[in-house]
């Protein structure tokens, strides 16, 4: 059995990815680092473990009281354990992936002053510190096999929303055009959704229709 001495120890930290839609475009919250190395980088939400605490209840915790939200669905992602990913320091990354949907971010969101934050559309992330940008490349890949989920979808549109929005939150996790008509005959056949009877009025161009999901979904993958 292998002695516990020095050399064994591990600081374990808690990083988050927290991902919302706003008018179809997919965004992820950074914050940007005040001190070196990588100062004026940005990098993700995240704290230090505590010694009596679970790696859920830190990032919980960390969410509530330095991203203002309340409400966000969390979900462990993935461990990263390169030794050398900080270097001067042995830390161990147990990440996480969070969906808000933007109606809760525009009106709950409270982050601190004293937090420089930012919401970045995932096709135009800016450098980050660490090993962050990897972290991020995962969220997003996990990300993907989530939104092919009819009810996580549905954390992230829980109000009125239009096809074409709804199309280009696809194009952008699965990285590819898809055919509107092909994409707007799947998914009302899928019975999901249920017409509003209302437009998205107040837009440039030709006003669509608004949809929502129904109360009452069956669970599926939807590509």
């Amino acid at each position: 059995m292998k002695d516990y001495n020095k050399a064994s120890y591990n600081i374990i930290e808690t990083l988050i990815s927290i991902f919302t839609v706003e008018k179809g475009v997919v965004k992820i919250l950074l914050f940007k680092k005040k001190n070196d190395p990588y100062k004026g980088y940005w990098m993700l939400p995240g704290s230090i473990v505590g010694t009596d605490e679970t790696a859920e209840e830190n990032i919980e915790n960390y969410v509530l009281e330095n991203c203002g939200f309340d409400n966000l669905f969390i979900e462990q992602s993935q461990v990263f354990s390169t030794p050398t990913r900080i270097i001067d320091r042995r830390v161990i990354a147990v990440t996480f992936i969070g969906l808000i949907d933007s109606i809760s971010v525009e009106l709950k969101q409270e982050i601190p002053d004293t937090v420089e934050s930012e919401w970045f559309s995932i096709s135009a992330i800016p450098k980050m510190a660490y090993d962050h940008e990897q972290i991020v490349k995962k969220a997003i890949e996990n990300l993907k096999t989530k939104l092919i989920n009819s009810n996580f979808l549905k954390i992230l549109f829980p109000s009125d929303f239009t096809l074409p929005e709804l199309q280009r939150v696809y194009e952008q996790i699965l990285d590819k055009k898809l055919d509107r008509r092909n994409f707007r005959k799947k998914f009302i056949n899928l019975g999901l959704i249920e017409d509003t009877g209302y437009k998205n009025e107040g837009y440039t161009g030709r006003p669509a229709k608004l949809y929502r999901f129904k109360e009452e979904i069956e669970e599926r993958e939807l590509f």
